[in-house]
């Protein structure tokens, strides 16, 4: 088994109502994002797929996200735009994408020192 990493960014604004500290509050980040992809076999150039290619899947992806405010997507309509969230949805959304290689896990960082990992 293989696991290739690529990894994008995107800025974005957001706020957790709810929270009792600062987060409350409007703010932004600039998250970085790690997708890892895997697979068995190795096609005829000895790659389980294009650097390349993933790279362009996800930069296209992210595009989606960056300069908005996440609480009025509707993706986090119904979910806090918490880091963990965030994870989750760009999890669900690029495994669609990134077919026929399987997805096995996002990492959002929201700082330098914070992230979260999302997998199934």
């Amino acid at each position: 088994m293989f696991e290739l990493s690529v990894t994008g960014d995107f800025a974005a604004s957001h706020m957790i109502p709810e929270h009792k500290g600062k987060c409350k509050n409007l703010h932004g980040h600039t998250w970085k994002v790690e997708v890892t992809l895997s697979g068995d076999r190795l096609d005829a150039l000895g790659m389980v797929t294009d650097f390349a290619v993933v790279k362009k899947q996800l930069r296209d992806f992210l595009e989606r996200l960056d300069h908005t405010h996440l609480n009025d997507l509707p993706a986090f309509k119904t979910a806090n735009p918490t880091t963990e969230n965030i994870a989750k949805h760009i999890f669900d959304e690029f495994s669609g994408i990134c077919t026929p290689i399987r997805l096995r896990k996002v990492r959002v960082w929201e700082s330098d020192s914070s992230s979260v990992t999302y997998y199934r």
